[in-house]
This record gives C-alpha cells, structure tokens and sequence, in this order.
C-alpha cells in the first residue's frame, strides 16, 4: 500500500463523506478549522495498492522550531482523533505503515502523531510507534431515550428533573456572540481552580464559522427563569459520533443544574439525527453519573530522532506548568496590583 497526495480543494468530499467509518474531524469544515487556529497545512492521500483506491488519510502538517510534523491529530488541536477512512476489510496497521513512509520522504516530516477512533492498540505498537491514548467515556445513542435516562445515576436524573422544575429552557443558538458569551463562562469555570482556558476565543469563532453552515454543530444555551443565560455547550456530530467539545457556565448559577439539562438536551437531539455514540470529549470522573462508559482512542506517536520524542514529552509538561502559573497570576492579579501600589 502507498500514499499518494491529492489537492485538498479539488478534492471529492461528498464522496469522502459517505465512508462508513467518517466523523466530523475528517470533514473539510473541521480541516480548515484546524488549519486556521493553528496555521497548519492540510494533508490529504489516496491510499492505494497499485491501481485500487482502498482508502484516504488525512492530516495536517506545520513547523515548530524548525522541526516539521505531520499531526493527524496533535496535542492542543482541540480534536481528539482525525485519521483513516477506508473501505472494509483493510488493515489499519498497514495503512499507518504506508502513512510513515509518505511522512518521512514526501513531507520531509521528522515527527508523525496518528489517533484514529478504529484503531487497536496493536496497530501502532507493532510498527515501532509509542503507544499513547485519548481517554474518554461513550454513551450508546442507540438505547431509547427510556433507557438512557434511567441508565443516569439517581442524583444525575435528579439534577435534570431540578433544571426543569426550577424554569431552565434550553435553546439552540444561532447568532454571531455565542463564541463570546461561551468563552466568558469558560474563563469562569477555569479561574475556579486558579486557571485559565487553554485556547482564545478566536479558536471558538472559527470552528463556528467553519461547522455552523454545514448543520453539524449543535450549541445550546441554557437560560434561567428570568432569561439570563447561565450555561453553554458545544457539540460537533457527524455520521455515527457526536463529541462533547465544550461546556461552561456561571458559578452563581449552577445550583440550577443547567449543565446536565444541556447535556441531556444533546444527547436526544443527536439520537434524533441518527447519531449513534456520543463521545464525553475526554476524561473526568464527573461523567460517570450519566451513564457512560470508558472509552480508550489509540494515539500513537514516532519520531525520525529520539530526543525529539523526548522534547515533545517535556512541552506537554511545559504547558500545563504555564496554565496554572497564568490561572494562578489572573487569581491573583488584583493582590498583585496592590502590592505595586502601595510600594
């Protein structure tokens, strides 16, 4: 199996759309998303074996000082998994083997991150790569809205049933200040714990610019009984996953419950599109009230040069460092400010 590199303008997506085993990731919208958040160049492939198309990959590549990656996805992309699209029968392992070989001497890559949803872990292991993974939980849309409701916790199914008597709505937005209204409740949440969020508003405008048209991104507000909105949500889904990308609300106003109302609002309205799992967009033990399962994405990583995998290791931890310094400098800013002033 080879690689062989198509114009990603030209490319035929209503066809790319109709592999079985697409998501929202995949999509032409999201590419662009990610190529204008991060300035990174999209990537699209044929997979081929001699003159038979099996498949198509896609990615994005950028440079970091001066190291040149191909990310498929990559760490702060805010995309949990892009990947493969093949047609039945093909192997993952080998369609990852050929992807190496394309990042190394077509791309002139020296570091190359793949996480794709029908992965096993054998996949990468067996090709060299180091074996990481995107944890999540999943909910099986397919239950009636009966039995997933009564799979909720008793305090989860409380808390909807709170949300509801006390005069939450939720409603779906269509209007250009979400993304502002949105980001104002995020920073709420992080400054909680002393943080700040991990990416800028403007990461949020583009992803609505980009998936609002094409009816695959849900956002919702949650307003209480006097209007206000209180909480937000935002829920990408195409074809058979919808994902939990982000949800914030104000402090003040939580005891209302408006986030499992959200919650619940998007697990019936992605269920009624024909949505069959809906991905809890990472870790947390708070998930599990509502009934989900764990749920483990393979993510696997290789580089030309080992120290480069090592450094790569060392940034993850840099960053997280610098989140809770800048949350912890925002907390306490108007200490520090007073400091400056009586001195």
């Amino acid at each position: 199996m080879k690689c062989k590199r198509i114009d990603f303008d030209n490319a035929d997506w209503e066809s790319l759309d109709r592999f079985q085993d697409r998501t929202v990731f995949q999509t032409r919208e999201w590419l662009r998303f990610i190529y204008e958040s991060q300035n990174a160049t999209p990537v699209l492939a044929e997979l081929r074996d001699g003159n038979d198309v099996l498949g198509y990959f896609s990615g994005l590549t950028f440079t970091k000082f001066g190291v040149r990656v191909l990310g498929s996805s990559f760490p702060g992309w805010t995309t949990p998994y892009i990947g493969f699209n093949l047609t039945p029968g093909v192997s993952r392992r080998t369609a990852l083997e050929a992807v190496e070989k394309f990042a190394w001497d077509d791309l002139n890559c020296i570091h190359i991150e793949v996480s794709d949803p029908y992965f096993t872990f054998d996949d990468g292991e067996a090709l060299g790569f180091k074996g990481e993974y995107y944890g999540s939980y999943r909910t099986d849309l397919t239950q009636s809205e009966e039995e997933l409701f009564s799979s909720m916790d008793s305090a989860c199914r409380r808390c909807i049933r709170k949300a509801e008597k006390s005069g939450v709505t939720i409603e779906e937005a269509h209007d250009n200040s979400f993304a502002d209204e949105y980001y104002q409740q995020l920073k709420d949440v992080f400054s909680k714990q002393s943080l700040v969020p991990t990416y800028p508003v403007e990461r949020v405008r583009k992803l609505i610019e980009n998936l609002a048209p094409t009816g695959r991104l849900l956002l919702l507000r949650a307003r209480d009984p006097d209007g206000k909105c209180i909480a937000t949500g935002i829920f990408p889904g195409f074809n058979k996953i919808a994902e939990f990308w982000g949800n914030a609300s104000l402090r003040a106003s939580q005891s209302l419950r408006p986030n499992e109302a959200i919650h619940w609002y998007a697990m019936r309205y992605w269920k009624r599109h024909g949505i069959a799992i809906y991905d809890w967009g990472g870790e947390g033990a708070y998930k599990e009230k509502y009934g989900c399962k764990p749920y483990r994405v393979p993510w696997f990583t290789k580089s030309r040069y080992r120290i480069l995998g090592k450094l790569r290791d060392r940034a993850r931890i840099m960053f997280a460092r610098k989140q809770k310094f800048l949350g912890w400098l925002q907390h306490n800013r108007s200490r520090i400010e007073r400091a400056g002033v009586e001195e």
